[in-house]
């Protein structure tokens, strides 16, 4: 008899059928996107209405370091304008920092703030997040953690995200 460990995640030999695989990914998305919505945003930033696009501007600026706009706008598969919007707004409640470019003044470069209190919070939010992730890859190889990180990409662009 199968064990409800092994009907999730497929036959104790660690194989699944396309047919399991779906199954237990559709009664897992919905546990792990209640989990999400759950986390709790640190005190300093809990005024500041962030969206899960919000994290994803933060977590480039924090992985990357400063960069044009129209940089971040590529990589959050955003229009310039939308990422202007929300660069104004976080830079308003001193999340923020914009700077000319030295090499062409008519960029902007966008940085997380310098200030110690919100930036450890934005740093201590996205830790949490890090960390359960590199709990999760850790076991893994490097191609299955590829594999993986290609998997999700081709759900989020078949879901219509």
């Amino acid at each position: 008899m199968a064990t409800e460990q092994q009907t999730a995640a497929g036959p104790a030999s660690g194989g699944l059928s396309a047919d399991q695989a779906i199954r237990a990914m559709l009664l897992l998305m919905p546990r792990v996107a209640a989990r999400l919505k759950h986390i709790r945003i640190p005190e300093q930033l809990q005024s500041l209405s962030l969206a899960p696009r919000h994290l994803s501007l933060l977590a480039y600026l924090l992985f990357d370091g400063p960069m044009p706009v129209n940089q971040l706008a590529a990589r959050l598969e955003v229009a310039p304008t939308t990422v202007s919007l929300m660069v104004s707004d976080l830079t308003k409640q001193g999340v923020l920092e914009r700077h000319d470019d030295p090499d062409d003044r008519r960029r902007t470069i966008v940085a997380l703030t310098e200030e110690p209190e919100t930036r450890a919070a934005i740093e201590g939010w996205l830790a949490n997040g890090a960390t359960a992730w590199g709990a999760a890859f850790e076991p893994l190889t490097p191609e299955e953690r590829a594999t993986f990180v290609r998997t999700i990409r081709a759900y989020e662009e078949a879901s219509g995200s």
